[in-house]
């Protein structure tokens, strides 16, 4: 798990329009990286929709939003248009960036356990650096928590 301080990991993953992104394909921006279990179930959908309409905001503090799942781009795509998203969404279906922030656990349901992606957001100044990282993320206002911590990032 990242802390503050931390360097971030770089990635390459491909996102919903066909190419590919790394940490280093945003220059002088802030990242907000939040890793998702699944496009289309609740929390999720909450979730998207919020950082949705939030991105000026954050755009207007120098901040891209990505989220990542494990979800291929053809589920990304669909999601993206059933919900109207205007976030960029990436696919990490190897799960080997989930693994290098630290976010691809053993869960539990009904019993029975799995590995899944734990829901996290890791929030990333211009220099490449963690400023925040939020594990085990409740949906309810988290969006304006980032918010109010990306508007009061000294670049």
């Amino acid at each position: 798990m990242l802390k503050p301080g931390d360097q971030a990991i770089d990635f390459n993953m491909q996102i919903d329009d066909g190419s590919y992104i790394t940490l280093n394909s945003f220059p002088n921006r802030n990242i907000v990286l939040y890793f998702y279990p699944k496009d289309d179930t609740p929390g999720c959908t909450i979730e998207a929709i919020d950082f949705t309409t939030q991105k000026q905001a954050f755009e207007d503090c120098g901040t891209t939003i990505i989220g990542v799942s494990a979800d291929s781009i053809a589920k990304h795509k669909k999601f993206i248009e059933k919900h109207q998203l205007d976030i960029i969404l990436a696919s990490d279906e190897s799960k080997s960036v989930c693994q290098d922030y630290g976010v691809w656990i053993e869960k539990s349901m009904y019993g029975k356990k799995f590995m899944g992606i734990n829901r996290a957001t890791i929030l990333i100044n211009k220099d490449k650096k963690v400023i925040q990282s939020w594990y085990k993320v409740s949906v309810k206002g988290h969006v304006d928590e980032v918010l109010e911590l990306a508007k009061n990032i000294e670049n």
